[in-house]
């Protein structure tokens, strides 16, 4: 799949099993605890999906696991992979490694990095449009979390 996001770059999707090599730069968590969809609210842009870039050496599970504890005190119990996208970005363009994490247990923080921390929702649209991340609006975000739903680890 292919789109142009809201600044105007060419972004490439592509769904994956959990067989496929996970090896983006950046990473993107759709976390789900309790049956609920766990957001956390950047400081700056809103509430959004947790993820971040890859530290050196670091794969991109790690990152995951890392960025989601950072973001949210969740603990994962269960990752699986289910799509890449690239935002052909320039002069960097960059790659995220999407992944569904069930999440066991959320751990209470005194510092949750660039984020208030945790946020739990039914369904996105329970988020108020005015606290919304730009990112919660991205076509290929949208298109991963409907293929979340596709799989069957969510129910919208």
């Amino acid at each position: 799949m292919e789109f142009i996001d809201a600044a105007n770059q060419r972004v490439t999707l592509k769904f994956c099993a959990q067989h496929d090599v996970a090896n983006g730069d950046h990473v993107l968590a759709l976390p789900i605890y309790n049956k609920q969809l766990l957001l956390t609210d950047h400081q700056v842009r809103g509430i959004e999906f947790p993820g971040g870039k890859c530290e050196a050496g670091e794969t991109s599970e790690a990152a995951l696991h890392r960025e989601l504890y950072e973001e949210t005190g969740a603990v994962i119990e269960a990752v699986y992979y289910i799509a890449q996208y690239t935002v052909h970005a320039n002069p960097a363009p960059f790659t995220k490694d999407v992944y569904v994490a069930i999440v066991s247990n959320i751990e209470d923080k005194t510092d949750y990095m660039e984020t208030n921390g945790p946020v739990l929702v039914s369904t996105l649209e329970d988020v108020p449009v005015a606290q919304q991340s730009y990112l919660l609006k991205d076509t290929a975000i949208l298109a991963c979390v409907e293929r979340m739903t596709t799989l069957g680890f969510y129910e919208l």
